[in-house]
């Protein structure tokens, strides 16, 4: 049995991107950079992270640049030429894991970008915020999309 999972944290170097594949899938792409090292042997290594269906759809909004994120998944490199013929490779990360474990830019927790109002009628607020995802960051729970 194989086993390939690299679990890392870093922050978000833009905002998620989403995708259709030809078959009508999703795809929220983003990257992560991932610090090793200290001082002047300090580097940046950037893992291109994606991840697929409902669970990359209902993260996307919370995955802006800066954000602090948890990530776990399966590692691979992909090798590429660039403009200039040189042969680049790149860390990918087919995402199975994510959480947001850090603040954004300062502010007190991830706030996800602008979404059309969802209507809900009746119920209590505590039956509607188990509709909203990471509605318990401010309350000590850590976000987690399995």
């Amino acid at each position: 049995m194989a086993l390939n999972v690299w679990t890392f944290v870093g922050n978000l170097g833009q905002d998620a991107e989403t995708r259709v594949t030809p078959k009508g899938d999703s795809v929220v792409s983003f990257s992560v950079g991932v610090q090793s090292g200290f001082g002047d042997k300090a580097t940046t290594t950037w893992a291109r992270c994606s991840m697929f269906g409902k669970r990359g759809e209902a993260v996307s909004p919370y995955l802006l640049k800066g954000q602090q994120v948890a990530v776990s998944g399966e590692l691979s490199t992909r090798e590429w030429n660039d403009k200039n013929g040189q042969t680049r490779t790149s860390v990918e990360v087919r995402v199975s894991e994510i959480q947001l474990v850090g603040k954004r830019d300062g502010q007190q927790q991830a706030a996800p970008r602008q979404q059309a109002p969802r209507q809900q009628s009746g119920g209590s607020p505590a039956d509607m915020e188990e509709d909203i995802p990471f509605a318990n960051i401010g309350r000590g729970m850590a976000a987690h999309v399995i």
